[in-house]
């Protein structure tokens, strides 16, 4: 409920602002949320790139064949096995 009050209040003192001044605000915030997605979502384009290419260079070194979903299975017995060691 404070987020929701605290807006409440902003939004009560900008309206005592000129209105020169409102659009200004808005100008700015307008600005910087434009920005700010545009970068984020370059960031996570070039670690996907960097991690695909990983990937590819991991496949490329593997040997024979690899059953990942058996893979899975034999890790979460391990994990299981260490928490609980009780069940095994």
């Amino acid at each position: 409920m404070t987020t929701q009050t605290t807006l409440e209040r902003l939004e009560q003192q900008v309206t005592w602002l000129p209105m020169r001044d409102q659009l200004r605000l808005i100008a700015r915030i307008s600005e910087r949320l434009s920005v700010t997605p545009l970068d984020i979502e370059k960031q996570h384009r070039g670690d996907t790139d960097e991690l695909l290419a990983l990937c590819d260079a991991a496949a490329d070194m593997w040997k024979g064949e690899f059953d990942a979903a058996q893979e899975i299975r034999r890790m979460r017995q391990e994990r299981d096995e260490q928490i609980w060691p009780s069940k095994s």
